[in-house]
């Protein structure tokens, strides 16, 4: 069996973030979506992946590289444009060859990892599977109706759900999926949408199973989204520190302490992860944050967010809460006359003054 990881996608209501990154590659507890998508297929057994990029391809193959660290193999599937998933299957047909395959949505995070998925997938034997989990607001994703334990409908977003089972990104197929894909025609949007190859799978009489989730899982498109995948995955982390902790400091609860980070006159309360060569001086740093590596915090409280690499925050008078903030940005309070707010925002920012 081999994988087929989809990192392709422009990242537009992460803007502007993905402006200058692949959206795949914002960390959530300090490490990037995508490892956790190449880590959950390794566990499943499976090592031979294909990374389908789109324009930041470049960056996520240098960062990622052929995929020997993380003990598997890569091969990078160029695709012109954001074409639609199924548009992605197609292209990979010469890399699948013969082989079953489990496609990853690469922005996508369960939290218990694919294994079972990929074990009832070998034992079952159907020509598709999907992982579904259920959730209160089935509206806003993709729906499965289900009968006697097989898919017969897929509905995008339905103003009335048939079922509370979403589609969470992950799915099995055999080569059947590619009789499928080059005979759907683009949905309204000019896409092939992998929903539509998987009702062309079913109305021909293909059988497609479900494996439904209980364990957490995330869809890290908005913001929001990302936040609430950081305080998961953050929840979850091994306390730990090589990093130097003054006497004047206190760290309260789980915090994990990279190599080379400094804390001076702060108090941590975890769960907090905190980066290599990170300083935090004379500041709070609350629960669920995650700050990357190279930031410099001083005379600042935040809490519930996420701060990247080599990122300054220096005497804010109000704590900073359930934020995001990219790469090389520096917020300071200026205190010479007369006072003024001053920004520099890209497209598609977002600030909020109180």
């Amino acid at each position: 069996m081999k994988a087929l990881i989809l990192s392709g996608g422009t990242g537009s209501r992460l803007r502007p973030l993905t402006y200058t990154g692949a959206k795949q590659l914002i960390p959530v507890a300090n490490k990037p979506i995508l490892f956790y998508a190449i880590e959950a297929i390794r566990e499943a057994g499976i090592t031979e992946i294909g990374m389908i990029v789109g324009d930041t391809g470049a960056e996520i193959e240098r960062v990622v590289g052929d995929g020997q660290a993380f003990g598997v193999k890569i091969t990078y599937i160029p695709q012109e444009a954001p074409l639609g998933l199924a548009h992605a299957v197609k292209i990979a047909e010469s890399f699948i060859g013969a082989d079953d395959f489990l496609m990853f949505l690469g922005d996508n995070l369960v939290r218990d990892g694919v294994r079972a998925f990929s074990e009832q997938f070998q034992t079952s034997k159907p020509n598709g599977m999907i992982l579904l989990s259920r959730v209160p607001n089935p509206q806003r994703f993709g729906v499965a109706e289900i009968q006697g334990g097989q898919v017969t409908r897929l509905i995008e977003k339905p103003k009335v759900p048939p079922s509370d089972l979403a589609l969470v990104g992950v799915y099995l197929f055999d080569r059947s999926i590619f009789r499928a894909v080059n005979e759907i025609a683009p949905s309204a949007r000019g896409e092939l949408e992998i929903t539509d190859a998987i009702q062309h799978l079913i109305d021909h009489g293909y059988r497609v199973e479900a494996h439904i989730i209980d364990g957490w899982w995330k869809d890290t498109g908005k913001p929001e989204d990302m936040l609430e995948a950081n305080r998961m995955m953050v929840e979850n982390i091994m306390p730990s520190c090589d990093g130097t902790v003054d006497q004047h400091s206190q760290v309260i609860g789980r915090a994990c302490i990279a190599s080379g980070a400094v804390i001076e006159n702060s108090v941590i309360r975890g769960p907090v992860v905190i980066g290599a060569n990170a300083v935090i001086r004379n500041s709070y740093i609350g629960p669920f944050t995650s700050i990357s590596e190279g930031v410099r915090i001083e005379g600042s409280e935040l809490e519930n967010s996420i701060i990247l690499q080599d990122t300054v925050i220096e005497h804010i008078p109000t704590r900073i809460d359930s934020s995001l903030i990219g790469k090389n940005v520096h917020i300071s309070k200026v205190i010479e006359r007369p006072k003024a707010l001053t920004f520099v925002l890209g497209d598609n920012s977002r600030a909020e003054v109180q």
